[in-house]
């Protein structure tokens, strides 16, 4: 039997609004073209005008990964193109490519040694000054390629050009980007805010989560959707980059505003820890924290506080609907980003300790 896809009709209004946007989100990038040899790359590393951002400090090449990309650039494969954004006192900073960029000043200027090579066999154990000088000399000239994302380009468009660039990479995930390209008071206290023992005990990730900071991507969520939905469009990543964009300068404009938000945190986590038999966990052994579970409690215990701040000493009865199917659907991953379904399950969970 045929398969007859539903057709859908797209209206002059909806290729009117979408050709806006891709003109609206086209502003945002403005970029240039590059090209650096070897010998400038390296120096430009050791001299520090190329910038490691903090988020990528902590990813570092095995030896073994070096040797092979090393190889590539002896053998005369293609380099992908590196990406920089150009920083307000002019020093570049590598959005993506600091791996090469370290390997490359570590070969040429330090004493990589190369472990066992796979198509230059012959070459295992060599360093860069093991070389002829012929070979050294060509190494130096080869150029590779570059984009810059000028000063003009904002925040945003130089985070969304991390993240998909390294899509499916080892690689800072969007948190670890938010901590290094976001500092400021607002994002300094979310950080805190997770390394809690209460937040640890009440939302446990599993050791990869905790060094990708997951801790602090939901208390950052927490904080986001607890305070409004507007201007949401069911990407959560740049709505919670604007989001702590804009409080990082709240928080600079009005240092007393963080104790607000401390003890906003504070007593939501006291009323789960208290109501919520297992925390934001699924069951007492529970080793992880879904994050639309997350979101579902304490957001909705968040709404149903601001409504009912007395609800702390009713000791609302959950357990009749927390394991129930309904709670599961709502809090399934299946759309989990989409406005409509976190404002339900959020709203599910509010309305249910209205309940009790």
């Amino acid at each position: 039997m045929a398969f007859h896809a539903k057709q859908i009709v797209i209206t002059s209004a909806q290729a009117d609004a979408a050709e806006a946007e891709i003109v609206e989100q086209s502003k945002r990038i403005d970029f240039y073209m590059t090209e650096y040899s070897v010998e400038i790359l390296a120096q430009k590393m050791r001299d520090g005008e190329f910038v490691v951002p903090g988020y990528q400090r902590a990813f570092t090449w095995e030896p073994e990964r070096k040797s092979r990309f090393i190889e590539s650039v002896l053998m005369g494969l293609p380099i992908p193109f590196l990406f920089f954004w150009e920083m307000e006192n002019g020093k570049l900073e590598i959005v993506d490519g600091s791996q090469r960029l370290r390997t490359l000043e570590e070969f040429v200027l330090g004493d990589l040694r190369l472990t066992e090579l796979e198509s230059l066999a012959s070459l295992s154990g060599f360093r860069f000054a093991d070389l002829p000088e012929s070979r050294q000399r060509k190494i130096r000239n080869r150029s590779i390629r570059g984009i810059v994302l000028n000063e003009h380009a904002d925040e945003q468009a130089r985070f969304d050009m991390f993240e998909r660039i390294n899509t499916g990479s080892k690689v800072a995930n969007k948190a670890e980007v938010r901590r290094g390209a976001l500092t400021g008071p607002f994002m300094r206290m979310v950080i805190a805010l997770a390394e809690t023992s209460e937040m640890k005990d009440l939302a446990p990730v599993s050791p990869k989560q905790a060094k990708e900071r997951e801790l602090e991507e939901l208390v950052t969520r927490f904080f986001a959707y607890g305070d409004g939905l507007d201007g949401y469009r069911d990407r959560p990543s740049e709505f919670i980059f604007q989001y702590v964009k804009r409080m990082n300068q709240e928080f600079d404009a009005n240092p007393e505003k963080e104790e607000g938000y401390r003890q906003r945190f504070n007593d939501v986590m006291g009323f789960v820890k208290e109501i919520f038999p297992h925390g934001f966990r699924r069951a007492a052994t529970g080793k992880a924290t879904p994050r639309a579970r997350f979101e579902a409690i304490s957001i909705g215990s968040l709404l149903a506080l601001q409504q009912q701040p007395q609800l702390r000493n009713n000791h609302p009865d959950v357990e009749r609907w927390l394991g129930s199917q309904e709670f599961a659907a709502i809090t399934g991953s299946d759309g989990a980003n989409a406005v409509a379904r976190l404002k339900a399950r959020t709203g599910y969970v509010r309305d249910r300790l209205l309940e009790g």
